[in-house]
């Protein structure tokens, strides 16, 4: 479809203006990729399309919704009331805003899985440095416009835990209470605070979209890694991206639409992970809910923060585990990328998964003595494994490397 699209006059005449083909098929249908890819690679391209999704329903929703916490004629809000009527009054209203509260979920999902390959195939490694530091960027920039987004159904969970995560600025010395101030709006999450968040949300979608297009040129730059974590020195051992990766990426787009849509239609609070069932409460100031949790994705952040009795403590360690992203390139030394030929190195990336994993629990859960030990034995593997990497080249004993895939 595409070839009968570039041999039409209309494209003729816009290649001419813009040098259309050539771009076409040095970025796509030429574009070399290795011929050994398996479906982990899968999620960039599910990543994209579920940040569309998220950009085209919150277009939608914004023909709607209304940030004011100013309160009704029915004792709730004009938000809270704004959001009940494009779940009921607005046509399919509770689709598209079905589609993007789970979206967001399965944003998470999508990218997390994009990382953890990134982690057991090396693709941090050089010459993919820069490529790595793009997407931990994009990271922060989703979890940002998550967290914005969390406030403005203006529900007791959103209310209450934007309330805790905004008073944490409190624990940096001389510029905290400032920036909290300023982020609030005030003393207190109220009305000023919806409509900084609601337009920081709308503006961070816009943003990550243009900073994924940079982490995709910078990919097209060094090209894709591959699963045995090698150089590629022959021709034979690449293949174009079209129709090869194309098809490849249709076949998993067709799998993951299956699962997300089920999820919309049928179950889309998952058991409160997806969307809190207290949030469908209206905020209310003066009552405080028996557990207070970020959503899922942003809980094993929560974990180390409140693995620490200090305040500040917690904060410089939440701050860290999300900066020491941005130097695993130079931390892992090791001249094999692929954890396929590191032994060690896949015992330890494995068991980070599963910290990552047990810290998000522990986030998620009502907090008790037990998950408190739990929650700090997982706290210290999680920068025990970083801190680990640049020793282990010293005792790791890796397999030998193919010579070509």
């Amino acid at each position: 479809m595409l070839d009968k699209i570039m041999k039409t006059q209309l494209f003729a005449w816009i290649d001419k203006r813009t040098g259309a083909e050539a771009i076409i098929k040095s970025q796509l249908t030429e574009y070399p990729a290795p011929k050994n890819l398996n479906y982990m690679w899968n999620f960039g391209s599910l990543a994209l399309l579920v940040l569309v999704l998220q950009i085209l329903t919150g277009i939608f929703l914004v023909m709607y919704y209304k940030p004011s916490a100013e309160a009704t004629f029915g004792g709730f809000t004009v938000a809270f009331d704004s959001v009940e009527r494009i779940m009921r009054d607005v046509n399919f209203g509770w689709l598209i805003r079905y589609m993007h509260a789970v979206g967001a979920s399965m944003f998470f999902v999508v990218v997390y899985m994009h990382i953890g390959r990134g982690l057991y195939y090396g693709s941090f490694k050089s010459p993919r440095e820069l490529l790595w530091i793009i997407g931990v960027v994009i990271l922060l920039i989703m979890q940002g416009a998550a967290f914005f987004g969390y406030l403005l159904p203006w529900g007791q969970m959103s209310f209450w835990g934007a309330t805790v995560i905004t008073n944490l600025f409190g624990a940096i010395p001389v510029l905290g209470e400032y920036i909290g101030q300023l982020l609030v709006g005030g003393f207190a999450v109220g009305d000023p605070t919806l409509n900084r968040f609601f337009s920081l949300h709308y503006l961070f979608p816009l943003l990550l979209a243009a900073i994924v297009g940079g982490h995709i040129h910078a990919l097209h730059v060094v090209h894709s890694n591959n699963p045995e974590g090698i150089d590629l020195h022959k021709p034979e051992e690449q293949i174009p991206f079209h129709p090869y990766y194309t098809i490849k990426d249709a076949f998993g787009v067709a799998f993951f639409l299956l699962f997300y849509c089920y999820i919309v239609f049928f179950n889309p609070q998952m058991g409160g992970y997806f969307i809190e069932v207290d949030n469908y409460v209206p905020a209310n100031n003066l009552q405080t809910p028996a557990h207070i949790a970020p959503v899922w994705y942003l809980t094993p952040w929560y974990t180390i923060l409140r693995s620490f009795e200090s305040k500040l403590l917690g904060v410089a360690a939440m701050g860290a585990s999300l900066a020491i992203l941005f130097v695993l390139p130079f931390l892992c030394r090791s001249a094999v990328r692929s954890a396929r030929y590191r032994p060690v190195y896949k015992i330890m990336v494995i068991m980070f998964f599963v910290d990552v994993i047990v810290l998000g629990y522990c986030g998620h859960s009502a907090p008790t003595a037990t998950l408190k030990v739990v929650g700090q034995i997982a706290t210290a593997y999680y920068f025990l494994f970083f801190v680990a990497l640049p020793f282990l080249p010293k005792f790791e004993k890796t397999k030998p490397l193919p010579e070509g895939i």
